[in-house]
């Protein structure tokens, strides 16, 4: 944890600014270590100081070895101010993206003589470069959700709802070692594969349905994310072509991945294939995500704010679609690192369309 807030310590110079306030927990886990639901992290050019409360004391000293950890007593805001007082701090940064505006005010009436630096996205880019045991954690992550999938896949029938299929996906995630999901599972068939974000429902599967699969975990804290659709029965043409434009779409932009080209390069790629299908309108959302302790976090692969260039040790998912509303849908998602070569691919299970026995 001690190299990421010493590369934390360009920023403080950019502002200038004597600090910056931590408040976002995955930040806050990203700096220190510390695993906790609560707390705030004050960083300056000297080092970190850890403030939580009772609950927290002892774990934080277990965890934030890199920190000087404080207790902050029942209230937040003496301590802090004590704390910015003996650190001599007269400008702090803070996270403006995660700060309500209530919180905001608080501060500046209860700690007048310091100057409130708004600023964004700073420990944020840190995290968008994975170290090599931040990315072994994700390995493990994508290895472990893809063994769950891999396992509940053959049960994929006519008959079952979308909610028992996704109940075993978890609790097969979990008993292999899964920490929770990183987000709810989509599941979802027929003509609700159009929903790009179909939870799973009730609708049982019928035969020649397609079913889409959003499935990802969090294991030690860091996240994994991969999409498959299926067949129950035979698909008919229309819905195989469809997933040929998806699968090239992917395919082709997975080769387009390496360091120097822009999310919005990436994206273009897929984007181009899609639209060239005369599918163009049915593609509504970016290309891809990045993964790391959130499941959704920068860079982004995207039409609309992909303008990051890619650089090795970035974790990506490509993810194209095809949604064609009240018919159905298709989407392939692979997790990826970034690597001086290209890629590494993390999402094990084909990409060839399973067919199941209705």
């Amino acid at each position: 944890m001690k190299e990421r807030l010493q590369r934390l310590l360009p920023a403080l110079d950019e502002g200038p600014v004597d600090g910056l306030l931590v408040t976002a927990s995955d930040n806050r886990r990203y700096l220190t270590g510390f695993t906790g639901s609560a707390g705030v992290v004050v960083v300056t050019r000297a080092g970190a100081h850890l403030l939580v409360d009772a609950r927290y004391e002892e774990q934080a000293e277990a965890e934030a070895a890199d920190c000087t950890v404080l207790p902050q007593g029942r209230e937040l805001l003496p301590a802090l101010a004590r704390l910015l007082g003996d650190l001599g701090i007269a400008r702090l940064a803070f996270e403006a993206g995660h700060v309500t505006v209530s919180d905001h005010g608080k501060w500046v009436e209860a700690i007048p003589d310091v100057e409130w630096i708004p600023t964004t996205g700073v420990v944020e880019t840190l995290r968008m470069v994975k170290d090599a045991d931040e990315l072994d954690i994700i390995r493990r992550a994508a290895a472990i959700a893809d063994e769950a999938f891999e396992e509940i896949l053959p049960t994929v029938r006519a008959g079952r709802t979308e909610e028992e299929i996704a109940l075993d996906l978890e609790f097969c995630a979990r008993r292999l070692g899964a920490e929770g999901l990183a987000f709810p599972l989509i599941v979802a068939s027929g003509e609700r594969s159009a929903l790009p974000h179909g939870r799973a429902s009730g609708r049982r599967l019928q035969s020649g349905d397609l079913v889409t699969f959003d499935y990802g975990i969090r294991y030690r804290g860091y996240c994994s994310d991969a999409t498959r659709t299926v067949a129950v029965g035979e698909p008919g043409e229309e819905r195989r072509r469809v997933y040929e434009t998806v699968l090239a779409a992917q395919r082709a932009a997975l080769e387009a991945i390496r360091p120097g080209p822009t999310g919005f390069d990436i994206d273009r790629v897929a984007r181009d294939i899609i639209d060239g299908a005369g599918f163009g309108e049915c593609f509504g959302h970016g290309l891809g995500h990045g993964v790391g302790l959130a499941v959704h976090e920068d860079p982004r692969l995207s039409y609309k704010n992909g303008d990051e260039p890619l650089e090795a040790g970035m974790v990506v998912t490509v993810e194209p679609g095809i949604y064609l509303p009240g018919s159905f849908g298709v989407r392939i998602e692979d997790l990826v690192v970034v690597t001086a070569e290209g890629t590494e691919v993390l999402t094990a299970p084909t990409k060839e369309l399973v067919v199941n026995e209705p």
